[in-house]
């Protein structure tokens, strides 16, 4: 029973503002008094005329509300989750398998972070993840990136997701749709007796782009369809559904964040998609709704209810991960992690896309990386070939920027695209500009690999993706217990945004009925939350 904080006489007892923001999951009344002054109490207070005379006015009531209840609630019911809150592929299984376990225990949805590994790992680690959530296990899901220099690694990936049953994909750093990601897509994809559809694979495309976002809120292109038929990848009634669905039915609008990012403002990006996806609803007349999520720089409880009060169905949680006890990240990356404050961050060229001169956003400080990865791309820009290096510019290539020789390099890079993709040895061979290409990408995809294992001596070449987030968070929490790397658990991180969140949007609530609202509740300290 709810109490409601009133005298015997029937006038109501006052509350503190930060009371009745810190229990919201009571209702709560505002009250508008005699003299004309707005007041808030728990409970509901209904209006009041004692012995004739004018009292209190009921001016609203506000209704509990539960972290669970942020967002858009068809997203929890959905995916058959507890909090509108995903944490986020990260790279080279920093998003491990402990991270995936804890995070599906606790009621969130968790992707596994398969970019940049190899099929055996990555089908290890799914067994891994099936084997410790058991039989009927609660949900989660794995990444699948968007690898134009290696398009049959992309299938294959796809094609062992499909055979797992990873329900749930990640679909991250696309520019265009590909068939490994439309197969995913409609595999599966069946007409229930009443004329519904039902789906069996779920896609949550990252984007940052309307044009690429229009691509996932609509369905696949029929030529494609067609040529998944043709190869055997789609059947007849596969392709026939497909034309009544989008290929991504969650769509995570993302802003300035680690990683592969175009550093777009959430504030200004947000709507463009929202409406976006409206047109799309109704240009195709989709029954399944599209939900749209927010990601980029969310590290606070103030980042996420503004998220929320942009419309997000969900937030996407990144950077701060990396940071949690549970994820791949060496310790000594974690550290540095923890000691990131704004402009500590910068952007570099990305290993799987370097030829495109795509970037993405790393940790500054701490780290050569960056700089160095910038210079390789000075020297990929200006010269054909490993061969047309002028002697000084290759010994302080050797010396300053990798490290090891060449030679010794393009050794490594043989014998592990002998095993991984020979077609790219083949290419190398007739054309000196990707051979160089490759031995560039082997220091930045061993940079990030070095940052997993904390190897000491490559300190200085760490890759860790990283984005404005981590700073607000490392900010939030000092003084607290997550100020301390080894309490920053994924599950304590997600439940104090998520609460923190709760609490600044009743802040916010009791604002706008004219309450004056202090600064403090608008702020909240991280506290250890049992779920």
């Amino acid at each position: 029973m709810i109490e409601t904080h009133a005298h015997e006489s029937g006038a109501p007892s006052l509350l503190p503002v930060e009371t009745v923001v810190g229990r919201m999951r009571e209702p709560a009344s505002i009250l508008r008094l005699p003299d004309g002054t707005i007041q808030a109490t728990l409970g509901v207070i209904p209006s009041a005329k004692p012995n004739g005379v004018a009292g209190h006015e009921t001016v609203a009531v506000i209704p509990a509300i539960f972290p669970e209840w942020l967002g858009d609630r068809g997203f929890a019911s959905a995916h058959s989750v507890r909090f509108p809150y995903v944490v986020g592929a990260m790279a080279n299984g920093i998003a491990s398998v402990e991270l995936v376990v804890a995070a599906a225990r606790a009621g969130l949805l968790c992707f596994y972070g398969a970019a940049g590994l190899g099929l055996e790992r990555i089908q290890r680690d799914l067994h891994r993840i099936q084997k410790e959530l058991g039989p009927n296990p609660p949900t989660w899901g794995a990444n699948l990136i968007h690898a134009p220099n290696e398009p049959a690694l992309e299938m294959h990936t796809a094609e062992l997701f499909i055979r797992e049953g990873v329900t749930r994909v990640s679909a991250s750093a696309y520019m265009k749709l590909t068939r490994a990601i439309v197969r995913y897509a409609y595999a599966g994809v069946t007409q229930n007796a009443d004329g519904s559809i039902a789906r069996r694979n779920a896609v949550f495309a990252k984007i940052s782009r309307p044009e690429v976002a229009r691509q996932f809120m609509a369905p696949a292109p029929q030529a494609m369809l067609d040529d998944l038929f043709q190869r055997g990848l789609l059947t007849a009634n596969e392709v026939r559904l497909a034309a009544h669905l989008p290929v991504a039915e969650d769509v995570t609008v993302e802003a300035d964040s680690g990683g592969h990012t175009d550093n777009q403002p959430l504030g200004a990006l947000f709507p463009v998609i929202t409406h976006l996806r409206d047109e799309l609803v109704a240009a195709h007349a989709f029954t399944r709704p599209i939900r749209v999520g927010a990601a980029g720089g969310i590290g606070t409880p103030l980042g996420a209810a503004s998220a929320f009060a942009l419309g997000a169905a969900y937030i996407l949680t990144g950077s701060v991960n990396q940071a949690a006890v549970e994820s791949g990240l060496s310790w000594a990356g974690k550290e540095m992690l923890a000691k990131t404050a704004f402009g500590d961050v910068m952007m570099a060229p990305a290993a799987d896309m370097f030829e495109q001169g795509v970037k993405l956003q790393v940790l500054k400080r701490g780290t050569m990386f960056g700089v160095r990865a910038d210079k390789l791309w000075e020297i990929y820009r200006e010269y054909p070939g490993l061969d047309s290096l002028e002697a000084d510019v290759r010994e302080q290539l050797e010396k300053k920027t990798l490290s090891t020789t060449i030679d010794a390099i393009w050794a490594e890079c043989q014998g592990f695209w002998s095993q991984r993709d020979p077609e790219q040895l083949t290419r190398a061979a007739r054309d000196p500009k990707h051979q160089m290409a490759l031995v560039f990408r082997w220091y930045l995809g061993m940079s990030s690999r070095w940052a997993i294992a904390g190897e000491e001596s490559r300190a200085m070449d760490y890759q860790i993706w990283c984005g404005p987030a981590m700073a607000a968070f490392n900010d939030w929490v000092r003084g607290s217990f997550l100020e301390e790397p080894r309490n920053r658990d994924v599950v304590s991180i997600a439940l104090n945004i998520l609460e923190g969140a709760a609490a600044i949007t009743r802040a916010n609530q009791l604002r706008t009925f004219g309450l004056d609202v202090p600064a403090a509740a608008f702020q909240f300290a991280p506290t250890r939350i049992s779920i």
